[in-house]
């Protein structure tokens, strides 16, 4: 953003329609109103006359106007052309995104140095611990954006941070197996971990990047790398809202978030690569109901959307996947500092692994 003498503000954003084409947006505007705005692209729209409805519509939207109201004027300025019009590759709402995104001075993900953590294999208890320590470390400066992968060779149950402990969790399995039961800092479902059985990541990310982005678009704007590893190893995958990512097979798997008040982002996402489904429903009360919605008998018994969909080891696919963001946004290859370590353990004693906060939601 830059400011004349007249104060005008001027504005810049590029989005990148999942499945579709480039919608670019300049904006100028008084500090209230948007005063001048320009739309460009890679899209298709017809007739052409369209085109230039497109940014009248959009003059005179307050700064603060949220993708309802801007698609709003654009489908009320568009409506008189009736069945003539066509838009491929884009819609209104795209428009309204790019035009947010560029108000909130929104970032792209080769705006900053990104870092690659493989891991090491940790106890769970330390590996959700490390979430809220790196997700703490970016927002403080002292770490740069991150994706980590987990390694861990527990078994494990991690559950959400507003999960209900007794309603989610069998206590006889959960003895049986020697669960480890764990509860994060993000919201969404219960994960059943064998060392092995899944792939998890983690992304710690900078307000600027998700910015004009809803909830429901972050998700899939943030693991469209996750959705081309996924392409090149032929699975094609896709989000169904809100967080689940899905694939011509069936589910794979889910994400979640957590935000800290300044914005910064925590993004994670488990995927199965090979669970026992018949030990799964023996530890979650919930996986009965869920793998019966997913047409998958609970006598089945293993659910290995990602072994038997690629073929592959799993640490070929997580090499795949590290290899794909790396490439796509120039990112490094990292490790964690003994301080972050530290921190962790540090949470695990006074938090992760302690009654109080597993049972939080008794």
């Amino acid at each position: 953003m830059t400011n004349d003498t007249h104060e005008t503000q001027r504005f810049h954003a590029e989005y990148k329609v999942i499945g579709g084409k480039l919608v670019v947006a300049d904006v100028e505007t008084d500090g209230k109103t948007i005063t001048e705005v320009k739309i460009s692209g890679d899209f298709f729209l017809e007739p052409e006359e369209a085109y230039f409805d497109l940014a009248p519509a959009l003059v005179g939207a307050s700064v603060t106007a949220d993708n309802a109201n801007l698609r709003q004027r654009l489908d009320t300025a568009l409506a008189g052309y009736g069945s003539e019009l066509a838009m491929h590759g884009f819609s209104t709402s795209d428009i309204a995104t790019v035009v947010r995104r560029a108000l909130g001075s929104a970032a792209n993900f080769t705006d900053f140095d990104w870092q690659v953590i493989r891991g090491e294999v940790l106890p769970t208890q330390v590996n959700v611990a490390l979430d809220q320590v790196l997700l703490e470390e970016v927002a403080a400066g002292r770490r740069k954006p991150t994706l980590r992968f987990w390694e861990w060779d527990d078994t494990a149950t991690v559950i959400g941070a507003f999960q209900s402990y007794v309603n989610e969790l069998r206590p006889e399995g959960v003895e049986k197996y020697g669960v480890q039961v764990v509860r994060r800092i993000s919201g969404g479902g219960a994960m059943f971990m064998e060392g092995g059985n899944c792939i998890t990541y983690s992304m710690f990310v900078p307000p600027s990047l998700v910015a004009g982005l809803d909830y429901e678009e972050s998700y899939v704007f943030l693991d469209q790398w996750v959705l081309a590893a996924l392409k090149s190893l032929g699975v094609e995958a896709f989000y169904k809202p809100i967080n689940d990512i899905s694939s011509t097979g069936g589910k794979i798997g889910g994400a979640a978030q957590k935000r800290l008040r300044d914005g910064t982002l925590l993004h994670h996402a488990t995927m199965s690569y090979d669970i026992d489904a018949d030990k799964m429903v023996e530890v979650l009360r919930i996986g009965e109901a869920k793998i019966s919605d997913k047409g998958v008998s609970s006598a089945k018994k293993r659910v290995d959307p990602l072994r038997s969909q690629t073929g592959e080891a799993r640490k070929d696919i997580i090499d795949v996947m590290a290899n794909t963001f790396a490439d796509r946004y120039g990112a490094n290859f990292d490790t964690f500092t003994a301080d972050e370590l530290d921190k962790a353990q540090a949470l695990v004693d006074e938090k992760f692994g302690t009654e109080k906060w597993t049972h939080r939601v008794p």
